[in-house]
């Protein structure tokens, strides 16, 4: 212990902070008790950043607050929180809790002016306090974040410890914001991010591998939003960890930090690790495949030719590959994964398209999904793009990922004396969303969508082949899997400036291997009397045959092969390839 006191910033969440009496007290207390649980006696200074009234003068109407609540709830990391808020467009009749929650961040994403006043109050309040420990909760860590993450700005913390706590820095909806990609804070002491997996109000974790970064689950569950700082702040893990952690020099300095990190990479992840997903019995006996278990035998044993260690490979198959199964497989693919490390998901089985509402509250578009073996047409029991991006968007910039889907999206089922098809078609009620009653005809028809996104008009005129539409799809509409570039809010100008100034390229973009075209399906092949996916016999035959002659082929080659294989059988599906291209042109790395 020190005759300074330690000063901590403090900077509060969504809501009327201002307007709390309790806050202060409470606040104080809470983070005094846990200093003084390692440093008994020590002066604590707290010093509380307001900025409400910057809200409080901004532009803000039911139809924005609408979009934000559609966005900030894309994660699939909420649950029941869009039916409590609703998506009223009558502002009047909405709940005070929402303009002061949504509304707050719907107004910090939206309007510049108000971002770069919000980044100046944080930056003001650091140099006239200049506090030991900068402690934000919800809203003010995105305020703070916005300040302290940017290039520009990045000196500020050096020397300061940084806290965050029901945050939503990690939603997909803020970080696009963000440009896509979430970047520590190296010249910080250190960064603790407090996450509760029940925390309704948007909350989202963080995935950053920085020495001087640290998770801290800190799940609680009192009410609804589970939001409640307080909560946070005294939680036994933000106790034992986080204020044992910055009590004060000694305690557990940097130097120790970058130690533990040091073992941690001794002992690191595999450089190569993959995930195969194969499913032949759906419960409705309809909905059957022959192919896709032989398909993950066909793939592993290439991937194991190619230098892949048996006990490196994962299989699920069948019932045991679940949404969740999947979900949890491919946290163990992708966490930890490092530079120069080779990750690889194959799935084989049925493709699918959920008809989906937009913020305008009218179905808009479709959202490509994969069909786990407990898949009923709800998004909890689809693996969709949205979870697939959460997945892979912060991996390393030079790790190597790819993904093979043997599945279509466009719909279809089995037809008698035909090849058998890897999609499905939804139920009455799902399909009942995309169709309009054609009163001159007395016929139902398909109704063409709509979509509400400020993306889709700078595409129209790029046509097939640019990176956008190659990732996005041909209308902008789809959310397609895979894209990341899908999920960005932000104008191309706008996403440029916000890379830049957080110093980063935006999401990372994986190699993306397909069946066929997103208008098209996925058939399959029998080899004799043995069933497979056309397309997955079909592209392992090409690179079997390339290495056996002794070449390298580019991931190019490999799809004009493919393709042209494909075509010569009579086969109408035109697999496709997405990627960087500078990596789609290189040599495939496995021998």
């Amino acid at each position: 212990m020190t005759n300074e006191p330690l000063k901590v910033l403090c900077i509060h969440g969504v809501g009327h902070g201002d307007k709390d009496p309790q806050l202060v007290p409470t606040w104080t207390k809470a983070i005094e008790d846990g200093i003084h649980r390692w440093l008994p006696g020590q002066q604590v200074v707290c010093d509380f950043l307001f900025y409400d009234e910057l809200f409080s003068d901004a532009k803000l109407d039911a139809a924005t607050v609408a979009e934000a609540i559609a966005k900030l709830t894309l994660s699939g990391i909420v649950h029941g929180i869009g039916d409590w808020l609703g998506l009223s467009r009558d502002f009047g009749g909405m709940q005070d809790t929402l303009r002061w929650t949504a509304g707050m961040v719907a107004q910090w994403a939206d309007e510049e002016k108000l971002r770069a006043a919000a980044r100046q109050s944080v930056l003001d309040a650091i140099a006239k306090y200049d506090p030991r420990i900068v402690v934000a909760h919800s809203l003010g860590s995105l305020i703070s974040y916005d300040a302290l993450g940017r290039k520009a700005n990045s000196a500020v913390m050096a020397g300061r410890d940084y806290i965050t706590l029901g945050s939503q820095i990690g939603n997909p909806f803020v970080r696009d914001a963000l440009g896509g990609r979430i970047m520590g804070l190296l010249q910080a002491d250190q960064w603790f991010h407090l996450y509760n997996s029940h925390d309704k109000a948007f909350a989202a974790q963080i995935k950053l591998k920085d020495p001087n970064f640290q998770q801290v689950s800190t799940d609680f569950d009192i009410d609804f939003l589970d939001h409640d700082a307080i909560q946070y702040l005294t939680h036994p893990n933000t106790l034992n960890t986080v204020w044992r952690k910055v009590a004060g020099p000694g305690v557990m300095s940097r130097a120790l930090v970058q130690s533990a990190r040091e073992v941690s990479v001794a002992v690191r992840t595999p450089r190569r690790r993959a995930l195969l997903v194969g499913i032949n019995d759906y419960p409705n006996p309809a909905n059957q495949l022959e192919g896709c278990v032989n398909d993950v035998f066909l793939m592993s044993s290439i991937l194991q030719e190619c230098g892949f260690e048996a006990e490196d490979i994962r299989v699920v198959l069948n019932d045991r590959a679940t949404a969740s199964g999947i979900l949890q497989r491919m946290q163990w693919l992708l966490d930890g994964a490092e530079d120069k490390q080779d990750r690889v998901f194959f799935y084989s089985g049925h493709g699918a398209q959920i008809p989906q509402y937009g913020e305008n509250g009218k179905v808009d578009h479709v959202d490509e999904c994969l069909v786990p073996y407990d898949f009923d047409w709800s998004m909890a029991k689809a693996i969709t793009d949205v979870q697939f991006h959460e997945l892979y968007s912060q991996l390393p910039y030079d790790t190597s990922f790819l993904a093979i889907f043997d599945c279509c999206h466009s719909g279809g089922m089995t037809r008698d004396g035909g090849p058998r098809v890897r999609g499905l078609a939804p139920p009455d009620d799902i399909r009942h969303r995309m169709l309009q009653w054609n009163v001159k005809e007395q016929m139902w028809e398909e109704r063409k969508l709509e979509p509400d996104n400020p993306q889709v008009d700078s595409w129209k005129n790029k046509g097939a082949g640019s990176p956008a539409v190659d990732y996005a799809g041909q209308t902008g509409a789809t959310r397609r899997l895979g894209r990341a570039m899908a999920l960005r809010s932000l104008s191309n100008k706008e996403y440029d400036a916000m890379r830049k100034a957080f110093d980063h390229k935006g999401p990372y973009l994986p190699v993306l291997l397909e069946a066929c075209q997103e208008n098209q399906l996925s058939y399959e092949y029998r080899d004799g009397a043995t069933s497979y996916g056309a397309f997955t016999y079909t592209v392992t035959q090409i690179f079997r045959t390339s290495c056996a002659g002794g070449k390298h082929m580019t991931w190019q080659q490999l799809l004009k092969g493919t393709q042209e294989k494909l075509a010569r059988l009579k086969y109408n599906q035109t697999p496709v390839l997405v990627g960087p291209d500078k990596v789609i042109r290189k040599a495939i790395p496995w021998k």
